[in-house]
């Protein structure tokens, strides 16, 4: 079947040389990737230029992103009608840098545009601004896919975990979803509406998902 991973951080800018990302390697993404392709299914992944996980095996291709609305247009670009199998592995951040202001003496603010803020500009203030929902969009540029997200999660119990993963799958119109994270605990869950599997670690979370590929 044919398949798109994505794989590794997000990187939002905020100046020309400093960013937002995240400590995601791409190493989940990328080695689901080669296991998918060592079975026999043509695969695409989506990797972030940031992404300091091994390279994939040959014969996975390979396109790159930087920030959220690179991968999304990346996703855009490969829409289709056609049934294929998506996993959203990547770490996508929840925030991009919008204004960054100077705070002066008397309290207020002063809106600043530089290639690289210095320290010589005193405190400043960066705006966070929320990056789109890619997930939630994928159903309606690949209407046949299989979809399958993550959530990853810090903070809260494992039910809490649990909870919050059901209401992407629902909210996102998806069909699986891998919940992990130190709030889970250690290994992963894979949940559908129909059935939930615990899995130890990621050999083991690989295999599944291709047990598990429609048709």
């Amino acid at each position: 079947m044919n398949c798109i991973v994505t794989a590794g951080p997000t990187a939002e800018p905020l100046d020309s040389v400093r960013r937002l990302t995240n400590h995601s390697t791409g190493t989940l993404g990328t080695e689901l990737a080669n296991h998918l392709a060592s079975h026999g299914h043509p695969v695409l992944l989506l990797r972030s230029l940031t992404a300091t996980a091994a390279p994939p095996i040959p014969g996975v291709a390979t396109e790159r992103f930087g920030t959220s609305r690179e991968l999304l247009s990346l996703f855009q670009r490969h829409a289709t009608r056609e049934p294929v199998a998506l996993f959203h592995a990547a770490a996508v951040g929840d925030f991009e840098v919008g204004s960054v202001f100077r705070r002066e003496a008397d309290g207020s603010l002063t809106r600043l545009q530089s290639g690289k803020y210095s320290t010589r500009d005193g405190d400043l203030l960066a705006e966070l601004r929320p990056t789109p929902k890619i997930l939630a969009q994928l159903r309606d540029l690949y209407p046949k896919a299989w979809i399958t997200g993550w959530k990853f999660e810090v903070d809260g119990t494992r039910d809490e975990v649990m909870a919050r993963a059901h209401a992407q799958v629902e909210d996102c119109r998806s069909d699986a979803v891998v919940a992990n994270g130190p709030a889970h605990g250690p290994g992963f869950t894979w949940w559908t509406p129909a059935q939930e599997i615990p899995v130890g670690d990621t050999s083991a979370l690989y295999r599944l998902l291709e047990e598990r590929l429609p048709g």
